[in-house]
Formats: structure tokens, C-alpha cells, sequence
């Protein structure tokens, strides 16, 4: 593998390691103010999941680049994130948090199914262990959202106004930069373009069991993936990053 090819493998790891350390982040939130001891549990445990495959794309990455994962973690600025907007959105309440969580792992998990075919043995061996987690978010959050949907009339109300507040940034997760089509055409990236139409059969037969309604708008927020991000971002890197920027070089 060339210099040049393993800049752009380490830069495509980056920016998937991103996606889930975002969302890793978001989940862990909610360590203590779940409903219940059990969803408490469940949560920190997604959570961890995702972190646990972003520290094995920035492990990755930063074997092509001489980095170590926390440098990659805890040492770039805002702009040079590249993670979905959907994922630095906040929780505000239970159900915003199954509606985020549903779409995304919906996603996550048919496009880890076509990362097990890359052409990068070390991608296609993280797509598969990954899938396997995020197939049990999937079921966690699909089966919370049918309790809220069809539930009562409060609940309902609220899981539909979470639903159509997420909405919108679905969008981004089946965007493509030209660096993505490029590692796309060489098999090694996945072209989630192909992704979009199954991942609407998924939601709309589950968004159909909840009894909520699919929404009309298709316009979509966008920009995570160029570094441009929500006002949230800052404020989770100012908490994410804080020890390393006070302490630097800091050791467990």
C-alpha cells in the first residue's frame, strides 16, 4: 500500500470513527437519568458499543498516520470532525433519544453489511463485529418506539414529534463527498447512496407498527461531514476533551 493509500484509509476510518464516537458519546448521557436501572444498563451498553468501534477505526487510522487513538479523539478541533449531524444532536427526552437511535442503527447496520465486503481486510473485520451490536440497538430502539407510538395518547404524541424533529437529519447518512466515491469505486468504502432504499422499507414498516406517521418534508440538514456543525458540537468536545486539554499527554 502506497503513502498515498493509506492517508485515504486512515481519513476513511476517521470519519466512521467519528460517527461513533459522537454517538457514543450522546448515549453515555444518559448514564444515571434512564428511566429505569434496566435502561440504564442497556444504554451505557450502546454506548459502549459505539465507542468501543470508534477506538478500533481510530486505532486503525492512526496506524497509517502514527497517531495514537486518543490523538485522534481528543486532539482536533471542531472543523475537523466529520461526523453526521444526526449524531451531536441532544437527547431531550426518551423518545427523541429511540427515534435518533433507530434511524441511525437502522443505517449503521446495512452499512456495516457492505463494510464486511470491503477490500481493506481490517474495514471488513470491524463491519462485522460492529454488526452484530448494532442489530440489538436496532431491536432496542425499534421495539421502544412501537411502545411509544402505540402506546397512550401523551406517548404517542411525543414519539411523533420526535420522529419528525429527527427527521430531517437523516438525510446526510446517504450523502457521499467525492473523497467517499472515490474509496467507493476502489471497494473499499461503501456507497451508502445504495443503502436508502432499504433502509426506507425498514423504517416505514416499523414507523407503521408504532403507528406513527412517516414525515412529508424531504428537506434535510447537512454539513457534518465537511466540518460544519450544529451549535452542539462545541459543547460535546469542550466535555469530551477536557482532561487531555487540561492535562496534556495525561495517562490512566
Amino acid at each position: 500500500m502506497t503513502d498515498k493509500d493509506r492517508k485515504a484509509v486512515a481519513e476513511y476510518a476517521t470519519l466512521l470513527g467519528d460517527h461513533a464516537l459522537i454517538m457514543g458519546h450522546r448515549l453515555s448521557e444518559w448514564c444515571y437519568l434512564a428511566p429505569s436501572l434496566e435502561l440504564d444498563v442497556a444504554m451505557s451498553n450502546c454506548a459502549l458499543d459505539y465507542i468501543g468501534q470508534a477506538r478500533e477505526l481510530f486505532t486503525y487510522a492512526g496506524e497509517m498516520t502514527g497517531k495514537t487513538e486518543d490523538d485522534i479523539a481528543y486532539l482536533r478541533d471542531e472543523m475537523d470532525y466529520r461526523n453526521l449531524l444526526l449524531t451531536e444532536m441532544p437527547n431531550n427526552d426518551w423518545g427523541y433519544s429511540m427515534a435518533k437511535l433507530f434511524f441511525f442503527s437502522t443505517f449503521a447496520k446495512l452499512f456495516y453489511e457492505k463494510l464486511m465486503q470491503s477490500k481493506d481486510e481490517t474495514l471488513s473485520a470491524i463491519g462485522e463485529k460492529s454488526l452484530k451490536e448494532v442489530k440489538y440497538h436496532m431491536r432496542f430502539s425499534g421495539e421502544w418506539l412501537i411502545r411509544l407510538g402505540d402506546g397512550t395518547e401523551e406517548s404517542h404524541e411525543r414519539a411523533q414529534k420526535a420522529v419528525d424533529d429527527v427527521w430531517m437529519f437523516t438525510g446526510e447518512m446517504f450523502t457521499m463527498s467525492d473523497f467517499e466515491k472515490q474509496m467507493a469505486d476502489k471497494g473499499i468504502a461503501v456507497d451508502v447512496t445504495a443503502l436508502k432504499s432499504d433502509w426506507d422499507k425498514a423504517v416505514d414498516e416499523l414507523l407503521a407498527e408504532a403507528t406513527l406517521k412517516r414525515p412529508e418534508s424531504n428537506w434535510m440538514q447537512s454539513g457534518g461531514k465537511q466540518g460544519q456543525h450544529s451549535e452542539y458540537m462545541g459543547h460535546i468536545l469542550s466535555e469530551m476533551q477536557y482532561m487531555q486539554r487540561r492535562y496534556p499527554d495525561c495517562k490512566w
